[in-house]
């Protein structure tokens, strides 16, 4: 008897109260997936988008091909990017919960994405960040003061209170304005690839989504205009498993890799282990390198996974298990890179306590500068006539009554 067609409906694989389960995670052995060459045909490499590139091995060991054999230097300056991250967000996720900011999202477990990319990427070159790449601004110099201020919406906010809190932008730092419109990055990385190209520069673009965003439409008309144009962008999908409370499976995530993606637009997918600062790093630099020669964009998907809350107004323990991160098969980005640097003899346990301390300092420094522009508390305020400015290049006579009527009404 012929059976019907059924519905599928993705299931995650553990729920609260069950055993977390990582199962479905494919892993390959560090060191084991071999590094082609920049310039090598999609086709050629379509394995990428399948294994697992990964370098730090269960012993802290750097092994196999994408070793970047980066210098001690590098590597502790890597480490100390990730850890001010991490004192970064504990700390702000503290004001929040204390009221003195509205709204905020964690990095935590998913640092060696945005750090470890950043460094492998010139200073020239532009980047399109998501809602969690603080670690970017870390690596660009970005002031803590001034992100704290965008926080607070203060006197000091970079964008003049319109915007909602972690939404920043840097132009020196050549980090564009983050969106709160999911994916809306991708095209215009890839136009200013385009423009870059056009105008015979090699600085290239790179930009992040979450693997949820990737079903929006502008992830696909993304990678049909970086493939037809070969314009030099990287792409990232930080597949960390979870777009809120929607499990990875509900994006396309059962039925192939989220790198897998690329081939079918004529782009390599990589698909790299997003808690090795070392592999990220490595494959950030591959990409790099064949965007700039000419070859055009790649696709990575970097896996990780969320330790924390999609934001300060979620409760992932309503959907996943509490201590799933504990259980995560690759571990932890910071703890990895320390593990590192031990093996080498270039660190130790003494003196990553001392730099927490230090940095934990820093970020207390800088909340106590940046609280005295303004909270959501105590003043001083935003000038409110900044709502009318930067709309119109001269002010039309509408907003200039509107405005006259506000003073008016408020004095």
């Amino acid at each position: 008897m012929p059976t019907k067609p059924r519905l599928h409906v993705p299931h995650p694989p553990a729920r609260p109260g069950e055993a977390p389960n990582f199962s479905y995670v494919r892993l390959s052995p560090a060191g084991a997936v071999p590094r082609p060459d920049v310039n090598a045909p999609t086709r050629e490499i379509e394995y990428l988008a399948v294994d697992l590139v990964r370098v730090l091995d269960d012993n802290h060991t750097a092994v196999g091909p994408w070793n970047p054999h980066l210098e001690v230097h590098d590597l502790q300056i890597g480490l100390r990017h990730m850890m001010l991250t991490r004192s970064f967000d504990e700390r702000m996720q503290k004001t929040q919960r204390q009221g003195k900011i509205s709204f905020y999202m964690k990095s935590t477990g998913e640092e060696a994405v945005s750090v470890a990319a950043a460094m492998a990427l010139r200073p020239a070159d532009m980047l399109f960040p998501s809602y969690r790449n603080q670690g970017l601004q870390m690596v660009r110099g970005s002031s803590l003061v001034d992100m704290m201020c965008q926080l607070l919406s203060n006197t000091r906010d970079m964008c003049k209170g319109r915007q909602l809190p972690v939404m920043y932008h840097s132009v020196p730092g050549r980090l564009f304005s983050i969106s709160g419109n999911l994916t809306t990055q991708f095209p215009q990385a890839v136009g200013w690839a385009m423009a870059s190209a056009i105008k015979g520069e090699d600085h290239i673009a790179a930009t992040w989504i979450g693997e949820g965003s990737s079903a929006e439409a502008d992830f696909h008309h993304a990678l049909l205009f970086a493939s037809v144009y070969r314009a030099p962008v990287i792409l990232n999908v930080v597949n960390n498993q979870w777009a809120i409370s929607t499990f990875q499976g509900f994006a396309g995530g059962e039925q192939a890799s989220f790198a897998a993606r690329g081939p079918g637009y004529g782009i390599p997918g990589l698909r790299v282990d997003g808690n090795d600062f070392l592999a990220v790093h490595a494959a950030t630099q591959w990409a790099a390198e064949r965007a700039r020669t000419g070859a055009g964009a790649t696709l990575i998907e970097l896996v990780t996974y969320r330790a924390a809350p999609h934001s300060t107004s979620d409760d992932p323990s309503r959907y996943r298990p509490k201590d799933d991160y504990e259980r995560w098969p690759l571990g932890d980005p910071i703890e990895r890179l320390k593990g590192h640097l031990i093996s080498l003899g270039e660190w130790s346990e003494d003196r990553h306590a001392a730099l927490a301390r230090e940095l934990e300092g820093i970020v207390a420094t800088a909340w106590k500068e940046a609280s005295g522009y303004g909270t959501l508390t105590e003043g001083p305020r935003l000038d409110r006539d900044l709502m009318f400015q930067d709309v119109f290049k001269d002010m039309p006579a509408h907003l200039k009554r509107q405005r006259d009527q506000l003073k008016a009404e408020l004095g």
